[in-house]
């Protein structure tokens, strides 16, 4: 996660709207991206930025509190209820 990017960092990922907070995700198996962003979405108030089902990313802006909670619910639900390995969450 990044809890305070650089405002040019919005643009140059191609995030016309981006605002906040910025987590980042890379998910193998890929497909999984898609349910990590419906995740994602449902969890907290964020904006989806980016999903790509073919190499596993999926980018989400908002304040910190909400990309925070929202990575945290996708780490429950893939790795607590789907088995996926785990990983730590970091901030840059």
């Amino acid at each position: 996660m990044i809890p305070s990017p650089v405002v040019s960092l919005y643009a140059k990922m191609g995030l016309v709207d981006g605002k906040g907070a910025i987590g980042i995700f890379t998910i193998t198996p890929s497909e999984a991206a898609i349910i990590a962003a419906d995740v994602a979405s449902k969890a907290a108030d964020i904006e989806i930025g980016f999903v790509d089902r073919f190499n596993g990313s999926l980018i989400i802006t908002g304040d910190v509190a909400g990309v925070e909670a929202a990575m945290k619910e996708v780490m429950v639900v893939l790795c607590d209820s789907m088995g996926f390995a785990s990983t730590k969450v970091t901030r840059s």
